[in-house]
């Protein structure tokens, strides 16, 4: 491509999205340049605090329950108190509790502040996908979803390098950076931020009103709400499973910064052509690939012996992530009607915080009981079976095409099937992210 294309290109891809995304996108990339404690945790509990694989994962684990406690509250919280208040609380209360940990020595101190953590941290992300959906009209949603995850990326792949080198200095600065870091984003948020929950209208106050119970009701959504949790706990083991592995097998933190630093490079470099490429193609498909390429790329762990060889096998799973983001996170707003938005986003990251909480388990034990190759093996069958339930679920779930663009202020809600009756439709990362 010449780089005349290339600026056509990087011109239509940034174009036509509002002020407002762009501050939101400023806030993700933000919190991920000071990304620190999710990544490196394992890390700090087992080497330098030289607890077990165990209580490393049960440490993680207890993370991801608060994950787990927060996510429909803050799902709750966005519908009813709003998305710019949420986030404000959610950020501001994330920076103390990051600040606290790094300071916290008794074991029972440590699991308890990184349960807090997890519960703060993951409060933010239901708000930042609802204001998201808000903002940007319905047939620009994968565009900006995907510039979000670049975004997260690219903050990604620039604290990784750094922090494991920070990590060899001391990991309390580590700690204190990240806290630094999402105190800004909240004073981002504060500044330049204005509320995009829609107001009722005469047509939404007509319609029956959007609970948790109408979200555990949508059979179609919770299937997809099943199969991201397994496609969640597959790629939670980039940041629980492999450095706790490359750590056993003789490999500093920073062999690991370098090795998953990968990651946040490739999806860099690759996420908004790919996203051009696949924006107007089936998601059924996408859905199916990109989950059989996440197992099988952990799977090849298994063989990895070198830095070199561990950053090939992220190369495999980091283009299923950069299939998998922004397809997904588009089905999800799709199927998310636009008064329950905060509640559905809830729903869908609660997927994640549940993997977050049984996936440092599950690695903990079956690496001190089996060894890692088991491990690996293991992320090889839940990516099969994922993709299975995808090719068998996206059958009879066909998404249309959005047909008409709504105004910013109140986009409309592109549902891949409605029922005429039906007052929300069916159906289902994270800031991915796994934010």
């Amino acid at each position: 491509m010449s780089p005349v294309s290339l600026r056509r290109a990087a011109r239509e891809t940034v174009s036509g999205l509002p002020r407002e995304f762009w501050w939101l996108w400023t806030s993700t990339l933000v919190n991920r340049l000071g990304a620190f404690v999710a990544t490196f945790m394992a890390l700090y509990l087992t080497l330098d605090r030289g607890y077990s694989a165990s209580y490393a994962g049960l440490v993680a684990s207890l993370h991801g329950l608060g994950g787990v406690v927060s996510s429909l509250g803050a799902g709750v919280m966005a519908d009813r108190l709003g998305r710019r208040p949420t986030l404000l609380i959610a950020q501001s209360s994330t920076a103390v509790s990051v600040a606290l940990l790094g300071f916290m020595h008794d074991p029972v101190a440590i699991a308890a502040v990184a349960f807090l953590v997890g519960m703060t941290s993951n409060a933010s992300r239901p708000a930042v996908q609802a204001m998201m959906a808000d903002i940007v009209r319905p047939e620009d949603r994968v565009r900006a979803f995907s510039l979000n995850y670049w975004a997260i990326n690219l903050g990604f792949a620039i604290s990784s390098m750094a922090a494991g080198f920070i990590a060899e200095f001391s990991y309390l600065a580590g700690f204190l950076i990240e806290a630094g870091m999402t105190l800004i984003c909240a004073l981002v948020v504060f500044a330049k931020l204005p509320e995009s929950r829609p107001a009722p209208t005469g047509k939404a106050s007509a319609e029956p009103e959007v609970g948790l119970r109408t979200v555990l009701r949508d059979g179609r959504f919770m299937s997809v709400v099943g199969l991201s949790f397994l496609v969640a706990l597959v790629f939670q083991q980039g940041s629980v499973g492999l450095p706790v592995a490359m750590g056993e097998a003789g490999f500093t933190p920073a062999d690991y910064g370098m090795a998953i630093a990968v990651n946040g490079v490739l999806i860099v470099a690759l996420q908004i052509p790919v996203t051009r490429f696949i924006e107007h193609r089936d998601p059924r498909r996408l859905l199916v690939l990109s989950s059989l390429l996440a197992g099988y790329g952990f799977g090849l762990t298994a063989f990895a012996g070198s830095v070199g060889v561990f950053a090939l096998t992220v190369c495999v799973w980091t283009l299923a992530e950069i299939v998998n983001a922004p397809t997904q996170t588009g089905l999800v707003v799709g199927l998310s009607p636009t008064h329950g938005r905060g509640r559905y986003q809830g729903m869908y990251t609660l997927s994640w915080s549940v993997a977050a909480l049984v996936a440092p388990l599950l690695a903990g034990f079956v690496i001190d009981r089996f060894g890692a190759e088991w491990l690996w093996g293991l992320c090889a069958v839940v990516g099969t079976g994922a993709g299975v339930g995808y090719a068998a679920l996206m059958r009879r779930l066909p998404v249309q095409e959005p047909a008409v663009a709504a105004p910013v202020q109140e986009p409309a809600v592109v549902a891949p099937v409605q029922e005429p009756a039906a007052p929300s439709p069916a159906g289902g990362k994270p800031e991915v992210s796994a934010t």
